[in-house]
């Protein structure tokens, strides 16, 4: 009997281990850990990192009432361990690295009479460490545009050096800032904050070089003087405010001539440019014509007016900064000149008669020559007639004497002259 009870007992025993593990198993898939740090930081410098237990649910999900139910586990070698801090769900710690890379930091959970159990959760970061300063660069000015990185001309700007440093490493050091505004502008300040005014338009790169200086006790008992450096920079769009449109084109024009009209834009590009024409110069409305992306001062507006009368261009144009418009009023006359898709079809037509008229004529005039060189037939023919039939197509003797005349020229006279002669 007692070999049966060995497993019975054995089970028992399984189950009763199993117990501890159950709010664990229950809970395990439920929660996740998010991770927040201060970090980068400088070599050195102390870093915190803290990890919280959330409902993975968003926070629909109640968390257990004992504050003694999990223990949080971190992996941060290399980096050196300064501080922990656990509290009911969540873990708190603070690590320094003497060398600079890029460092993972794990967590995990599990019960808190289980170190050896699956996990409920765990999380992971990596913790860039450098041996540079840590900062930002920021520039700021009253007129705020809806366009990134884009500032007024002739307004000043406000240009500050913030320096990252949450565990106060830098509190004995002091600064000295190399400044570049990329326009040929340089400068050396003991203060982190500038305030600078850019007169021309254009994109720059705004510079600045930080040295931070302090001493430090040395291992001999001495004092040392420590340096870390750091180069930061940002980016500006200056820009100028839309002044207004000049307008460069005729005021009078006539029908179907090609009217260019030339917009110089009094402000900085990249503009939106739209125009519409109308009877009236009046504003445009909403949706009224379709923009047009113009990246230069400059814009041709090309027209055909089809129909005389009297117009108004009304011209619209904005930046990111400011918007303005123009107009331009245009008298339209009768042309002169009919259009050429209708002179066309008529100049064809008229040159065809033309032609066809020149040809009768050119054709009329050589068959006259051509009669009035060559009157008679051939010669055989011609003697045939003349000899054969020609006294029986004469009708009478006149006709017949004048063709013989013609024929033979001069004749002697068919009768002799009678002389007289008075005695």
């Amino acid at each position: 009997m007692a070999p049966a009870l060995r497993p019975r007992l054995g089970r028992i025993l399984w189950l009763a281990c199993l117990l501890p593990l159950a709010p664990a198993r229950v809970a395990a898939g439920l929660y996740e850990l998010q991770l927040t740090t201060d970090g980068p930081a400088t070599t050195g410098a102390e870093v915190t990192i803290t990890a919280s237990l959330v409902a993975d649910d968003n926070g629909s999900l109640a968390l257990p009432a004992s504050t003694h139910l999990y223990r949080f586990h971190w992996i941060h070698t290399p980096l050196l361990l300064t501080g922990k801090e656990d509290e009911a769900f969540s873990s708190t710690i603070r690590v320094v690295g003497s060398v600079p890379g890029d460092f993972p930091i794990s967590v995990w959970v599990t019960a808190a009479d289980c170190g050896m159990c699956q996990p409920v959760a765990r999380s992971l970061l990596i913790l860039p460490i450098t041996e540079f300063l840590v900062g930002n660069l920021v520039v700021t000015q009253n007129t705020s545009l809806p366009w990134p990185s884009s500032y007024l001309t002739k307004t000043v700007l406000k240009v500050s050096f913030l320096l990252h440093d949450p565990s106060n490493f830098f509190k004995n050091a002091s600064f000295l800032y190399s400044w570049d505004f990329g326009d040929g502008t340089q400068m050396v300040t003991r203060d982190g904050t500038i305030y600078y005014n850019y007169s021309i338009i254009g994109s720059f790169i705004v510079k600045v070089k930080v040295v931070a200086g302090w001493e430090q006790v040395t291992s001999d008992a001495g004092k040392g003087i420590l340096q870390k450096t750091g180069d930061f920079s940002a980016s500006l769009k200056l820009q100028e405010t839309l002044r207004g449109i000049q307008v460069l084109g005729p005021t009078q024009i006539q029908t179907f001539q090609k009217m260019v009209v030339t917009l110089n834009f009094l402000g900085s590009p990249p503009l939106n440019v739209c125009w519409r024409l109308k009877p009236e110069c009046l504003p445009l409305e909403e949706g009224e014509c379709h923009p047009v992306s113009v990246d230069s001062t400059a814009y041709n507006l090309t027209h055909i007016f089809r129909d005389p009368g009297d117009y108004c261009f009304s011209i619209q144009a904005e930046n990111v900064i400011s918007k303005t418009h123009q107009y331009h009023k245009i008298q339209v006359w009768p042309s002169s000149i009919q259009p050429a898709v209708f002179a066309f079809p008529c100049a064809t037509i008229i040159s065809m008669m033309l032609a066809f008229i020149m040809y009768m004529t050119l054709r009329s005039a050589a068959h006259q020559k051509d009669m009035v060189e060559n009157p008679e037939p051939p010669t055989g023919v011609r003697c045939c007639c003349q000899m054969c039939c020609g006294p029986f197509l004469l009708e009478t003797r006149s006709e017949y004497l004048e063709v013989v005349r013609e024929n033979h020229g001069l004749l002697p006279p068919l009768y002799k002259s009678v002389k007289t002669y008075t005695v």
